[in-house]
């Protein structure tokens, strides 16, 4: 066959380069068990393309709108998120040089970078075997004989808004981000510290909710000092006043059943039986926080809070505790939240933070301020 010439060929025109297509972007999502059966719809709202289940309680999701996560009305299902900028999946019980082996892929990721501190968990935080969670521990240690000595001595200690490397590690593989502890929605990986109950001193769970509360509330204001007063609606049998109390602080507990006898002894708890609705603080009296844990209608509930929180002093905090039966679709709890923060806006009670416990069940926990000096009250 004869050659063509050379000079024979017309040469293409070189087409404009196509846009290179967005990726998604891999995050990890923490729902907890509650609001298993709305995982779909709360993932579908932060636009999921794909889904993979880690654990027991995470998420595994694909989405172009990572804003969604933190940012869409469904976003305070969610109790934990983190994007996943590093995965290995994998079995590390059956890998040998697991640890070194990620601790050195973690170093020649996020080196660089120099997060404020590294922590690692389990995926099944709650879990009987130790395996996972001592897994986590020794795979930190060595993680940070690699990266230079973090001035982070505490959890609590990290800076609310700068990054730090959370890591998880389960028998589904090790994934790692990094983000800071606000934009996750707790300090610890996975979320929130876990307050345990145990002892033989406990009153009620409910004491874990404030304690857990109120370690939250670190990534949004400074801790209340000791001797601040707490006007508590719906006190008994007294979980949560026994914790305040143990706290340092002075308690008025308000409740028409009887306050446990263990929590009237202590010299920093009045109580008054009462019911909330006939509650009237006495003249002068005043308050540096309000928490409320009743049950009943939560409208009504949140009415005594905005008729009581003119005795807050300014800038006074509010726990509030939003209870809902089991529901079916996530627009139900949500609708009753926006009505419950539009009640408590007319009252001067601004919304500044809201979360899913680990003792909560059909609950979220709310957090209100009154009106800073220059705002409205």
């Amino acid at each position: 066959m004869q050659e063509t010439e050379r000079n024979q060929i017309t040469p293409a025109t070189p087409s404009e380069p196509s846009p290179k297509a967005p990726e998604a972007s891999p995050w990890l999502i923490r729902i907890d068990v509650n609001f298993e059966s709305l995982a779909d719809e709360i993932l579908n709202s932060f636009g999921a393309i794909s889904c993979a289940r880690l654990g027991e309680e995470y998420y595994l999701i694909k989405t172009y709108i990572p804003e969604a996560v933190r940012e869409s009305t469904a976003a305070q299902f969610a109790r934990w998120n983190m994007p996943v900028e590093h995965s290995w999946p994998c079995n590390p019980a059956r890998m040998d040089g697991f640890i070194e082996k990620a601790a050195q892929a973690m170093w020649k990721k996020f080196g660089p970078r120099k997060p404020q501190s590294i922590l690692m968990g389990p995926l099944v935080p709650g879990s009987r075997d130790p395996y996972y969670k001592d897994l986590a521990s020794n795979l930190r240690g060595r993680t940070l004989q690699l990266f230079p000595p973090s001035k982070v001595k505490l959890v609590e200690d990290q800076a609310v808004d700068k990054p730090t490397l959370f890591a998880l590690v389960g028998r589904e593989g090790l994934f790692c981000g990094m983000q800071s502890p606000r934009a996750c929605n707790g300090f610890y990986p996975g979320g929130s510290r876990f307050i345990s109950l145990s002892s033989p001193g406990t009153i009620s769970r409910a004491g874990g909710k404030i304690a857990e509360a109120l370690h939250y509330l670190r990534l949004y204001r400074p801790a209340l000092p000791e001797e601040s007063h707490w006007l508590e609606l719906g006190a008994c049998p007294g979980g949560m006043t026994s914790e305040l109390l143990a706290k340092g602080f002075r308690v008025t507990a308000i409740d028409r059943a009887a306050l446990d006898k263990r929590v009237l002894k202590h010299p920093n708890c009045e109580f008054i039986q009462a019911d909330v609705l006939e509650f009237t603080p006495p003249n002068g009296a005043s308050y540096d926080a309000i928490l409320c844990d009743m049950n009943g209608p939560p409208h009504e509930a949140m009415q005594q809070v905005v008729r009581l929180a003119k005795n807050l002093r300014r800038t006074g905090l509010v726990v509030f505790t939003l209870k809902f039966s089991r529901v079916e679709r996530v627009q139900d709890p949500l609708t009753l939240f926006k009505n419950l923060v539009k009640l408590a806006a007319e009252g001067g009670l601004k919304l500044f933070a809201q979360t899913h416990l680990t003792y909560n069940g059909y609950e979220f926990t709310l957090f209100f301020e009154k009106g800073r000096p220059g705002q409205s009250s």
